[in-house]
């Protein structure tokens, strides 16, 4: 059985976020202690590992929760799993093309600019612009 705070530690997250996740439903409820303290055991560790994975992988909280089910699911299948990882990537890719157009934009707004003492800026002029 684990505290908060050592089951935040083993996970690589803060004890605030565990919270969180209790109170949006991706992590059920924990036994408490006569203290009032929570007492995780081994299958929140296994979900709390889960939930943070997905959430580096990108995928957002309903996704994660979405995720969750099929897994605590006896009748899931694999083609539902795949179906949410393959909308994510293409959200995923999505995202890279527009990142991708946002560097194009930020180097031509660079490109002049002598990073100077002057007092006239042309990258604050194409911002401006809105070009």
């Amino acid at each position: 059985m684990y505290k908060i705070g050592e089951i935040a530690r083993h996970v690589g997250l803060g004890a605030e976020t565990v919270r969180y996740y209790e109170r949006v439903g991706v992590l059920h409820a924990p036994e408490r202690a006569q203290n009032g303290y929570r007492l995780y055991d081994g299958d929140h560790l296994k979900r709390l590992r889960f939930i943070k994975r997905s959430r580096e992988l990108g995928f957002s909280l309903d996704k994660v929760r979405s995720l969750l089910s099929l897994a605590d699911d006896k009748d899931m299948t694999c083609r539902s799993v795949r179906h949410i990882a393959e909308e994510h990537l293409e959200e995923v890719r999505r995202n890279i093309t527009d990142l991708q157009a946002m560097e194009k934009m930020l180097q031509a707004a660079l490109k002049p600019c002598p990073g100077d003492n002057s007092t006239s800026c042309p990258i604050l002029d194409v911002l401006f612009s809105g070009e």
